[in-house]
């Protein structure tokens, strides 16, 4: 079974353009490549994603995913290196790393009101974090721009009362990804922090650090949304200690309990009392988010219930 396909359901992305339209389609990488590009396209092309210094916003739900679903299509495709939208994207945000302290907030206090400068910063710093950190996996070597990404998040972890090592998160009322997603937002910055080569990690100017952010999402993943812990779980993969084998365990029960009949899994059932934004009804049939994020969670801890084979099967992935 290859991760890649599962990312790309991750990424959010339509699971036509990976799978075609009917049931039981084959999976064409190469349909999947060309819909990802057009999307990065029309969106480093938007008006409102510009930022200044000749950057563009580097979303949570467009460049981010497609960053690290792209990536994963290098070896279906035959591709020895990155994509031209790709490479547009690193070197966005490399640009913002650098000029960490130069550049302007996505969202300032003075246009969108307060706290947006702080959300916007916390959001940024993780998701440059993630990005880069994502590309150096590829290579197995932490560059200097990823690490200076880190280090610009590591500066806005928050120490005060009831946030203590935190970071903030845009909150935009948009869920999964900007809606009371602090949590959210903060699993990603495990997956980042984890995920980083060369023994990140362990290192010991970070240990103080990943203690508090792991101690923050222990206490509050109780009060969570079914779907946010389910990147809790996949958060845990990724940095040692963050979750016991029982905490795991229960995540993937409660989780596999919400399988819909045919194997899928359903956004909107994993997170209670979501409605659109239009107030229209609310799509109850199997997603591909949904269903990708979890076969791909599960798969990360090693779960071997039947549930994660119905679930991968539903996404339409095929062993090689």
């Amino acid at each position: 079974m290859t991760n890649f396909r599962l990312i790309l359901l991750f990424a959010g992305f339509s699971v036509t353009a990976a799978f075609g339209q009917q049931a039981g389609a084959v999976w064409n990488p190469a349909k999947a490549a060309a819909y990802l590009d057009k999307r990065s396209t029309w969106w480093m092309q938007w008006p409102s994603a510009a930022r200044d210094h000749g950057t563009f916003c580097v979303s949570c739900h467009t460049a981010t995913p497609f960053s690290l679903g792209r990536a994963a299509l290098r070896g279906a495709l035959g591709e020895s290196g990155a994509s031209a939208n790709e490479e547009k994207v690193i070197d966005s945000v490399t640009k913002r790393v650098r000029m960490w302290h130069d550049v302007e907030p996505f969202y300032s206090d003075q246009s969108r009101g307060l706290p947006k400068s702080s959300e916007s910063r916390g959001t940024e710093s993780i998701l440059n974090s993630l990005i880069l950190v994502s590309r150096d996996v590829q290579t197995g070597h932490l560059s200097a721009d990823a690490r200076l990404a880190l280090d610009n998040m590591w500066a806005l972890q928050i120490k005060a009362p009831d946030m203590n090592g935190a970071w903030a998160w845009l909150q935009f009322h948009n869920a999964p990804f900007e809606g009371d997603s602090q949590f959210y937002g903060n699993s990603l910055a495990a997956i980042a922090i984890g995920s980083a080569p060369d023994h990140y990690q362990a290192e010991p100017a970070v240990q103080a650090g990943v203690k508090l952010l792991s101690a923050w999402l222990v206490k509050n993943m109780d009060a969570q949304t079914p779907l946010d812990q389910v990147v809790l779980l996949w958060a845990s993969t990724k940095l040692g200690g963050l979750l016991t084998a029982e905490q795991q365990s229960k995540i993937v029960g409660e989780t596999l309990a919400m399988q819909r009949p045919d194997g899928g899994f359903n956004v909107a059932s994993m997170i209670p009392g979501w409605k659109r934004h239009d107030n229209t009804p609310v799509d109850t049939a199997s997603d591909g988010y949904a269903t990708g994020l979890v076969a791909y969670a599960l798969e990360q801890v090693g779960a071997t219930q039947p549930g994660l084979k119905r679930a991968l099967g539903v996404a339409g992935a095929e062993s090689d």
